[in-house]
């Protein structure tokens, strides 16, 4: 089916980038009851919304006219939550509406703000930002709204999620009441929908999510490894696909760890990350897009909307924390019609949390053990035979230089030096145990005595800290550090024994093999992680010395070797209960 537009200048821009067939998002905004009115619009990551709002907003700035009109002030405004999102959008928005002289203006922080000024004052059709530096810009007077026609709030639930609601709310009551307001969303939150019903009036509720099916042109993988050696596990997984990658990660010490790790074993890896400045963002995308990086390390926060074109392969290295999490980041690949692979890197402890993770999202992933070494040289093997040396024509000089090498050389010599030197680049394979699949589900706890509010249970393995009531040691930051060194969950945490110096603590059997080689891993400043002897029933303690300040408790004057005379409210105690004995 072709786009239903009747402009000759988007049609034409259209027909050049090759979009021939629209998408149902791109489908539905352009619906005769769609036309001038306010939308509200779910839409799965990479279905073309960019695309979708340009056309939408094409009815209100230029109709059927050759050319947008000149104005010194902007007609349209889209709003984005991140940088990178901002600039792809106004790259979208730049070849759709050039064919219509259209002048579309990027503001987004980290950019020279001075540079975006000049080019705000000097006039434009389309201004793209992020709700920081917009509302600076109306702060500063450099941006004005009095001739807006139409407001788009791209992924209005991230910019919700990363706490910007104060800044819409301050952009969007300084636009004309007159404005078409287009609101596009991955979900209709409860705090969506009431952004919707503050700034639209009668929108028209387009929905092209399917709630039960799952993203059709992403394939779901889960790969169970030992915890400590997932990174041994996503390192042969890149090597198998050899495709080019996002990997995401939970925090940004994560990124910048496997980051060094892929680097120092010779893969070539960018990192993106909220401590990264925009000029160091930019490079590591232009790297990756232009294919001189193959694997892009990332946070959620930093990979918030990237359109990366031929992302054949997303990587979960950190399990998501949620299915929300877990769509927008398998959501990287699988965009506009291509197909996808998305990855879960999972250890055994884990296993039984992914399983929740992908039921909640409907997704059906099929488990597998990670390549082996073995598995990889044979990869590289066929990958060999497809060489495009190899089925190039030589040229005369070519042909000249190889009569002289089998002079001088044997065929077998001559394929053996090809083959080192089409392989030098590629990183090693790195050794992985490999877990039965069925075994590397942890056995479930019974409802009747749940691991983790048990006491003494002897289901467990016994473990000590060196920290202890003196450190004013607490469960509270306790279950966080032992789930986080040893790669485990709170369920699989038993009893707890806190000391004057030391705690003890128990985990599951099935999970302490594994917990133990997660928490052996000893940065510079993490306290160790010992096997230890369970405690005794009554529970000893570690004597306190004299004088010693109890955890918790104020700080009291040393004991005497003998005890001195009562204070004055045990003589007033005393005496009141012997008043009248006399």
């Amino acid at each position: 089916m072709a786009f239903p537009i009747d402009n000759p200048a988007l049609a034409e821009a259209l027909t050049e980038r090759g979009y021939s067939n629209p998408t149902s998002v791109q489908l539905a905004v352009l619906q005769p009851e769609a036309e001038g009115r306010d939308l509200l619009v779910s839409a799965q990551t990479g279905s073309g919304k960019t695309v979708a709002f340009g056309l939408a907003l094409a009815s209100t700035i230029l109709g059927a006219n050759p050319a947008l009109p000149a104005t010194r002030h902007p007609l349209v405004l889209v709003i984005a939550p991140t940088r990178e999102l901002a600039l792809q959008v106004h790259a979208e928005l730049t070849w759709l509406y050039e064919k219509a002289g259209g002048r579309i203006v990027s503001c987004v922080g980290g950019m020279d703000p001075r540079r975006e000024s000049r080019q705000l004052s000097a006039g434009c059709h389309i201004v793209v930002g992020t709700p920081g530096r917009l509302q600076d810009h109306i702060d500063r007077g450099n941006l004005n709204l009095s001739e807006l026609e139409a407001v788009v709030l791209d992924e209005a639930d991230e910019m919700l999620d990363l706490g910007f609601k104060d800044e819409l709310d301050f952009i969007l009551s300084a636009a004309p009441e007159s404005r078409r307001t287009l609101l596009f969303s991955a979900t209709i939150s409860r705090e969506i929908a009431s952004l919707a019903r503050t700034y639209q009036h009668n929108a028209l509720r387009i929905d092209t999510v399917s709630r039960t099916e799952p993203h059709a042109d992403i394939e779901y993988r889960a790969i169970v490894a030992p915890g400590h050696e997932i990174e041994a596990a996503l390192v042969n997984l890149l090597r198998a696909q050899e495709a080019r990658a996002i990997v995401f990660c939970a925090t940004r010490d994560n990124v910048r760890h496997l980051h060094a790790s892929l680097l120092a074993r010779g893969f070539n890896a960018v990192a993106l990350s909220g401590e990264l400045s925009q000029a160091e963002r930019n490079t590591a995308l232009n790297a990756l897009r232009e294919g001189r990086a193959q694997v892009c390390i990332a946070t959620d926060v930093a990979a918030r909307g990237l359109d990366l074109p031929d992302l054949g392969l997303v990587i979960h290295a950190d399990l998501p924390t949620n299915k929300a999490t877990l769509l927008h980041r398998s959501g990287r690949t699988g965009r506009a019609g291509r197909k996808g692979v998305c990855v879960l890197l999972v250890s055994p402890v884990k296993r039984r949390r992914a399983e929740m993770l992908l039921g909640s999202a409907n997704i059906e992933a099929t488990w597998h053990t990670p390549p082996t070494p073995e598995q990889i040289r044979a990869l590289d093997g066929e990958r060999l035979l497809e060489h495009p040396l190899l089925t190039q024509t030589p040229d005369p000089e070519q042909q000249s230089a190889a009569a002289g090498l089998l002079e001088r050389f044997s065929p077998e010599a001559i394929a053996a030096a090809f083959v080192r030197l089409a392989q030098a680049h590629l990183p090693e394979p790195a050794h992985v145990t490999i877990l039965p699949l069925e075994q590397s589900r942890p056995a479930r706890p019974s409802k009747s005595q749940p691991i983790g509010a048990v006491t003494g249970s002897g289901n467990g393995v016994w473990f000590r800290l060196p920290t202890g009531r003196q450190n004013n040691a607490d469960p509270k930051w306790l279950i966080p550090l032992l789930c986080k060194r040893g790669g485990i969950t709170k369920a699989e945490i038993g009893a707890i024994r806190i000391f004057d110096r030391e705690t003890k603590f128990e985990i599951l059997a099935s999970a302490a093999e594994s917990f133990y080689a997660a928490a052996a891993q000893v940065g510079p400043s993490d306290l160790p992680i010992e096997p230890a002897t369970p405690p005794s029933p009554s529970g000893p303690r570690t004597p306190r010395p004299q004088g010693q300040k109890p955890a918790g408790k104020p700080f009291n004057k040393p004991a005497r070797d003998n005890a001195g005379p009562p204070n004055e409210q045990q003589r007033r105690r005393k005496n009141k209960a012997t008043k009248g004995v006399r």
